[in-house]
């Protein structure tokens, strides 16, 4: 149908519905990009912008709620890149008021969670306010909520210096990881360039046995996600998925 999630009519839902039933498959989270690229500062709530993706937010957890899937994805605005700072940084370097605004921006959100009685995910994203399981814990704690898991996408965490196989899963200790997306990539933080490859062939190469060991001892008992954004030189993005599906199921099933 070429729209995203969010968008389809009912019948186009209960179509879904019937290829699920009909193929044995479940939907382990309902992704839609609600609230990305939208900057705390310009926005508010109640406003067009805030009340649209709040409307598309309730769509995407009645269709989560009709598919039996546990899971629905935010994102959280656009990123402001300093938002913590000391001895001077809080005056010259920090994005003044961002964190707090993001927080007061999503509590009408998880309280929405909370109502509907569904789990949110919130991504950890290149462009996006919680690039890191780090800020992705900060933010559920200081929202103080039970209806906000983290997505953890650990090879966009790499853009942001968080080592996936080391300090990224301490943060989730506790109950705080919800969905995991997996893929592979070469990112140059200087060039802000990210190039896409297959899984194993990148920078998440060196972490990615460390991380099937590592979500075991955290008691992850969750989904992942393969995430096929590569595309081969003269190839597509089927021909990505292949390149890394085998590799992905030794390593994660």
């Amino acid at each position: 149908w070429d729209k995203e999630v969010g968008d389809f009519d009912k019948s186009e839902v209960d179509k879904i519905e019937e290829l699920l039933k009909k193929y044995s498959m479940d939907v382990s989270c309902v992704s839609r990009h609600n609230f990305a690229g939208i900057g705390v500062h310009d926005v508010n709530i109640g406003d067009d912008t805030y009340n649209h993706h709040m409307e598309k937010l309730k769509e995407c957890i009645d269709m989560a709620k009709k598919l039996n899937s546990p899971l629905v994805r935010i994102m959280s605005f656009r990123k402001e890149m300093v938002l913590f700072g000391e001895h001077g940084a809080e005056k010259w370097n920090v994005s003044d008021g961002a964190w707090n605004k993001l927080v007061e921006l999503l509590t009408p959100v998880v309280n929405l969670a909370k109502e509907s009685d569904i789990m949110l995910v919130v991504e950890t994203g290149n462009n996006a306010m919680i690039t890191s399981c780090f800020l992705g814990r900060k933010l559920i704690d200081d929202l103080d909520t039970k209806h906000l898991k983290v997505l953890w996408d650990p090879a966009n965490a790499l853009y942001c210096g968080e080592n996936p196989s080391k300090n990224a899963l301490d943060s989730m200790e506790g109950g705080y990881l919800g969905h995991v997306h997996m893929k592979d990539v070469e990112v140059a933080i200087h060039q802000a360039k990210i190039k896409c490859v297959a899984l194993g062939e990148g920078q998440m190469a060196p972490h990615l046995q460390k991380i099937s060991e590592r979500l075991n001892q955290i008691g992850y008992d969750g989904s992942m996600s393969l995430e096929s954004v590569y595309r081969p030189t003269e190839g597509n993005f089927e021909d990505g998925f292949n390149a890394s599906i085998t590799k992905f199921k030794n390593l994660y099933s």
